[in-house]
C-alpha cells in the first residue's frame, strides 16, 4: 500500500545521476548500472520502468532475475513489471544508451531520464548525461 504521508520513497537510489563524459557515436552503446535499495521494513513493488527517449533502455535485476529491457512510452507498450523488492533488498537498473540512435544530428550534450514507478511514494528518477561526439 502506498504511503500518502508525504514521506520520501523507501526505494532509494545509491546514485541518482551519472555522467558518461565524452562518448563517440562511432564507438556504439554505453552502459551503466544504477543500484537501488529498499530501505523500508516492508516490500516495495516496482510497477513500471521507462525511459525518456528511444535511444535508451533500462533493465531491472532483482535477486538475480532480470526484467526488461524497457524503453520509451509511445515506442511500444511499457508492460507492468509488478515485482517486489524485499525489505533491505538491493536491486539494479542497467541503463543502455545508443549514441547513434539519433543519427548525425545527435551530437552534443544530452541528458536522459529513467523513471521507476513504485508503490512507496514518488517515482524514482535516474538521470544520465553525455557529450556525444561523431
Amino acid at each position: 500500500q502506498a504511503s500518502i504521508s508525504g514521506e520520501k520513497s523507501s526505494l532509494l537510489a545509491m546514485e541518482t545521476s551519472y555522467d558518461f563524459g565524452a562518448i563517440s557515436m562511432a564507438a556504439g552503446e554505453v552502459k551503466h548500472i544504477f543500484k537501488i535499495k529498499n530501505t523500508s521494513n516492508e516490500a516495495v513493488t516496482i510497477s513500471k520502468i521507462y525511459t525518456s527517449c528511444m535511444c535508451t533502455t533500462a533493465a531491472l535485476t532483482i535477486g538475480g532475475r532480470q526484467f526488461g529491457p524497457y524503453g520509451m512510452p509511445g515506442h511500444g507498450i511499457i508492460p507492468k513489471i509488478n515485482q517486489a523488492v524485499g525489505e533491505n533488498e538491493d536491486a539494479a537498473v542497467e541503463v543502455v544508451f545508443d549514441p547513434a540512435a539519433h543519427g548525425p544530428a545527435g551530437v552534443g550534450q544530452i541528458q536522459r531520464t529513467i523513471t521507476i514507478e513504485n508503490n512507496a511514494g514518488q517515482p524514482v528518477e535516474l538521470l544520465f548525461s553525455a557529450l556525444v561526439t561523431p
